[in-house]
């Protein structure tokens, strides 16, 4: 039967909606979602913990165990719904404000507002009875970052806080319905290889260096194909429009696809995943490449190394990363093999 669960998600688009569903058709216990629209996400980490009270306490429900994700302001929502009897509360955390690397371009950032809401994840987390990552990339960074950042505040840190928080903390990797993408059939492609793009177009994917690999490839002529997917915001590194017009005789699919399995089709028909980002606590898009037997090329840093933790598809430097996948592209003999067995730990 399971237990009785409220999931608490202010962000409910994206990965965040991804990981409620499939917790709520899943995880065998009975699942209630509670959410928010996933926009406006500074506005959420405030609003959210009143209005998504108000609905909780409005259903009259009563729950085994709360789980909240690190978008709710976990303290705020509690003073607000009151005593819970027995029911034990826990904080899922799939990114956080402390380790984020924040946008240059964000005024918050210059302002010092960042860390606002790095508090928000940290009172949060001392208000939960059990503290959820998704990675122990996620866990461990977190928990070592929070010393420098509170000793920036001028008194009364609470440092003896931190051990506590640490002790009920533990790694929880991400469980998704991997297997609807074997649902679907690869499209069909050129001889040559195919390599892919399926993250979200923002800078903390780091595309630059990616498209400036790819590009360097191609003015010494080395022949590939290039699928671009992944969710596009309204406004987009300027990279992506310099490599659209540089990579265009490569260009197979650029731009994100309206239906799950035009999705699908492509990671089953793609060669090789070459990863460049600088934050990501689990890589939920490199996660689903890899399940479908794409060939990744990894940086040894951030969750991946606990994914792959095998130096043939790891890298450290960009020139590593250039030097590989030419490699990997020219001789492909030398290519490893897939990795889909790997990553089924993470599918329901």
């Amino acid at each position: 039967q399971g237990l009785r669960v409220a999931l608490i998600e202010p962000f409910f688009t994206g990965s965040h909606r991804r990981w409620a569903e499939d917790y709520r058709d899943f995880s065998g216990h009975q699942v209630d979602l509670y959410t928010a629209p996933g926009r406006h996400w500074k506005w959420r980490m405030h609003e959210a913990a009143l209005s998504l009270a108000e609905e909780f306490s409005a259903s009259g429900k009563s729950y085994d165990q709360i789980i909240v994700s690190d978008m709710l302001d976990l303290s705020t929502f509690k003073s607000f719904i009151g005593p819970q009897g027995q029911t034990s509360f826990v904080i899922y955390f799939h990114e956080n404000q402390l380790t984020y690397p924040w946008s240059a371009q964000d005024r918050d950032r210059e302002r010092g507002g960042n860390r606002h809401y790095a508090w928000i994840n940290y009172v949060s987390a001392l208000a939960a009875d059990e503290v959820w990552f998704n990675s122990d990339f996620h866990r461990t960074s977190f928990l070592k970052a929070l010393r420098p950042f509170l000793k920036a505040y001028p008194d009364r840190r609470g440092m003896r806080r931190i051990e506590p928080l640490a002790q009920k903390s533990r790694t929880v990797s991400l469980k998704l319905n991997l297997s609807r993408l074997d649902e679907f059939d690869p499209i069909n492609k050129g001889e040559e290889p195919l390599i892919l793009w399926n993250h979200r177009w923002e800078y903390d994917k780091n595309p630059r260096a990616f498209f400036k690999a790819l590009i360097q490839l191609s003015e010494e002529g080395i022949p590939f194909q290039l699928a671009v997917l992944g969710a596009r915001m309204a406004r987009w590194p300027v990279i992506f429009d310099e490599a659209k017009e540089r990579l265009s005789e490569h260009i197979v699919q650029w731009g994100p696809v309206d239906r799950f399995r035009d999705y699908a089709s492509w990671l089953h028909v793609a060669d090789i995943l070459p990863v460049t980002s600088r934050q990501d606590f689990f890589g939920i898009s490199a996660v689903e490449a890899m399940y479908c037997n794409v060939v990744p090329l990894l940086p040894n840093r951030l969750a991946f190394p606990e994914h792959v933790p095998d130096a043939r598809y790891l890298y450290d430097s960009d020139e590593e990363f250039l030097d590989r996948l030419r490699t990997w592209l020219t001789e492909p003999t030398k290519k490893p093999a897939p990795v889909r067995e790997r990553v089924l730990r993470y599918s329901y």
